[in-house]
């Protein structure tokens, strides 16, 4: 997906309709800037809000996905081409979210080591008053960082 070519489509066809960023906001919901940022293609809209402006703007999915108007027998080719582009984009986010998954938990056994280790080196065998700070670290940062991903990665598969 070429988000700038998306946002120039966003543009044209909201002038056909003879609307203004704020007008075509109003009807979507959204703030002004919004519709001026997916027209510079510096953001996309909210996939909640695809059908709505598809609606709005007289176009289909498939036409604003790929940023042209599309005839009947392109259609097809069109569509398929757009979701090889969204599937890529769903493992691309699906890999960076098990990339953070696993820095956190090498993190975690990491500082859990290096704790056990000080610990005995510096204050004894059994002095335990640095293994509350990491299982508060955990508890706080890691542990949450973990499930995010897990919920993230859940969302998105689903």
């Amino acid at each position: 997906m070429d988000q700038s070519k998306i946002g120039k489509f966003i543009f044209n066809c909201r002038k056909e309709k003879g609307l203004t960023q704020e007008q075509l906001g109003e009807k979507l919901g959204v703030t002004s800037k919004s519709i001026s940022r997916w027209e510079n293609g510096k953001t996309m809209p909210d996939y909640s809000l695809l059908k709505d402006l598809c609606n709005e703007l007289d176009i289909n999915v498939n036409e604003l996905l790929s940023g042209e108007k599309i005839n009947e027998t392109d259609y097809i080719s069109k569509a398929e081409e757009n979701f090889i582009m969204l599937k890529e984009k769903v493992d691309s986010t699906l890999k960076i979210l098990n990339i953070v998954k696993y820095i956190c938990t090498v993190a975690l056994v990491i500082a859990f080591f290096a704790n056990m280790y000080f610990n005995h080196k510096y204050r004894g065998p059994w002095d335990d008053s640095n293994l509350k700070l990491i299982v508060k670290i955990i508890l706080c940062v890691d542990f949450p960082c973990l499930i995010l991903c897990e919920l993230l990665n859940y969302k998105i598969k689903k």
